[in-house]
């Protein structure tokens, strides 16, 4: 693979428009969090069962349907508040 063609690809996948950025990067840190809250709170509550699995899917899917709409409207008011505690470089 070339190096123009890494700049645009991501494992043989065209990447994005730049554009995109603001709904991937939720995109992503919504999943990876409701996984691993949701995992923990299933483990919490019934243990390393047989069910342990398919309730913790469970619990995830519910989780990250709240979780990503609330993080696409709360985004811009953390980003306030950030630059409002923040320094500028």
């Amino acid at each position: 693979m070339n190096a123009a063609n890494s700049s645009t690809h991501f494992f043989g996948i065209p990447k994005l428009p730049v554009r995109y950025g603001s709904l991937v990067m939720p995109l992503l840190l919504s999943i990876l969090m409701t996984c691993i809250v949701s995992l923990i709170s299933t483990l919490k509550s019934i243990g390393m069962s047989p069910q342990l699995t398919s309730q913790w899917l469970g619990a995830w899917g519910i989780s990250w349907l709240i979780a990503f709409p609330v993080l696409l409207l709360l985004l811009p008011v953390v980003r306030k508040a950030t630059s409002a505690l923040v320094r500028a470089a």
